[in-house]
């Protein structure tokens, strides 16, 4: 048997059977038709928005990061609850726009940003995140012919990460962002061409369940704006400190301590330096806001014993929920919380491997994990399904296609 991560507490019971924003899974699955199907209980993101609200300083923008999760009812919601939509490519542009996103309060982050991105960006007035001396170019040129002034901030490689972060975005060489000592020189050019300079995008690292890491990170996120801006001889009107906050998939993982970040952020930009006495700020979150909203449902088709193992073949899998299966980013592979849909709650009755319907034996939900027995027609549910879910997954993958979404409570 192995371990598994632990269910979160907003999920409660009825009778013995998952409740999902209030009402059972197997209602939500009689109304949509059948699974698999990921359901998403915005409750749940309207109190966690609500704690972040109430732990970061006052001054700080919240921002969604919406790559973690672009379902458009989804995005629709956190558009009217953010104080801005952060995007990665011209489609989660024109999504968050026709969700009824500010343009205006909009960020468009990601290196390889193609000229007619860039050029769209333009026209709608969203902040463009250049990552290279060669896009900023880019863009002024662009800029240039449309006779319109661009919205520019600079994303910055920093010359430190995010320490025991899931995925280190800064402190090494790639191709996310302008090495520090670059920036100060296209701050100038950007400024002496007429482009409407926005600031910084400072962003390295993310999925940190070490507040002390963050609390570290943020300090010298602010350290390191500071001095760009005085080698630059100009103030950031606006320093976008990334996100990062993680949350807790696997066992013995504990949730993130936001107050305390909170708490320490809050002293940071109060003895902030005077260069930056007039920046607005903002963090990009999207994961810690909405992963634990989301529910994977996919019922057992087939029941089996291979020398002497349990096997539940299920009509899901990774075509769906790739980073369950541990192939999206994991170096060794975890149990996601699970539970049987119909029994939650009861007591463990036997060690089962929950699989996909894919022919690869990298399908794989669960590996030997403690459950009650699930015969064929049960529904399993794969928790923390909200962030990196459907639309980080290889739905293509033989054929079988995407699962529907729901959002409930939105």
């Amino acid at each position: 048997m192995k371990p598994m991560g632990t269910i979160p507490s907003d999920f409660k019971a009825l009778n013995d059977e998952l409740l999902i924003g209030g009402q059972p899974a197997s209602a939500i699955i009689a109304a949509a038709g059948e699974t698999p199907l990921f359901v998403y209980d915005f409750q749940i993101v309207r109190a966690r928005f609500a704690a972040l609200r109430a732990a970061m300083p006052p001054e700080l923008s919240l921002h969604y990061a919406m790559k973690a999760n672009p379902f458009s009812p989804l995005v629709t919601a956190m558009s009217a609850l953010a104080d801005g939509i952060d995007v990665a490519s011209i489609g989660e542009m024109r999504l968050a726009i026709q969700c009824g996103a500010d343009p205006a309060h909009m960020s468009f982050a990601g290196p390889g940003k193609r000229d007619a991105e860039l050029e769209a960006a333009i026209a709608a007035g969203v902040t463009l995140n250049c990552e290279s001396a060669g896009e900023a170019a880019r863009t002024l040129a662009i800029m240039q012919r449309m006779g319109r002034r661009a919205k520019m901030a600079i994303r910055v490689n920093p010359d430190f990460e995010l320490k025991g972060s899931g995925m280190r975005m800064g402190g090494r060489a790639t191709a996310f962002g302008v090495d520090s000592p670059q920036v100060a020189a296209l701050v100038r050019q950007i400024m002496a061409e007429g482009a409407d300079w926005r600031g910084f995008h400072i962003y390295s690292g993310s999925q940190a369940l070490d507040p002390d890491a963050i609390i570290e990170m943020q300090a010298a996120t602010l350290a390191l704006a500071a001095r760009l801006a005085d080698e630059a001889g100009a103030s950031p009107p606006h320093l976008n400190l990334g996100g990062g906050f993680g949350i807790p998939y696997f066992a013995k993982e504990q949730p993130l301590d936001i107050a305390r970040i909170g708490a320490a952020l809050g002293g940071a930009l109060a003895a902030r330096p005077a260069v930056l006495a007039d920046t607005g700020f903002a963090i990009e979150l999207g994961r810690w806001l909405v992963g634990e909203c989301g529910v994977y449902l996919t019922r057992v088709i087939d029941r089996k014993q291979s020398q002497g193992e349990t096997f539940l073949v299920t009509d899901g899998g990774l075509h769906h929920q790739l980073a369950a299966s541990g192939n999206f980013g994991t170096v060794v592979r975890r149990n996601y919380p699970i539970a049987v849909a119909s029994r939650f709650g009861a007591p463990a009755e036997e060690t089962a491997t929950v699989v996909g319907c894919l022919c690869t034996p990298l399908d794989k939900l669960g590996d030997q994990i403690a459950l009650p027995r699930a015969d064929v027609g049960d529904v399993i549910a794969v928790f923390m399904a909200g962030a990196y879910g459907a639309s980080a997954s290889p739905s293509a993958f033989l054929g079988h296609g995407p699962a529907p979404e729901i959002l409930l409570g939105g």
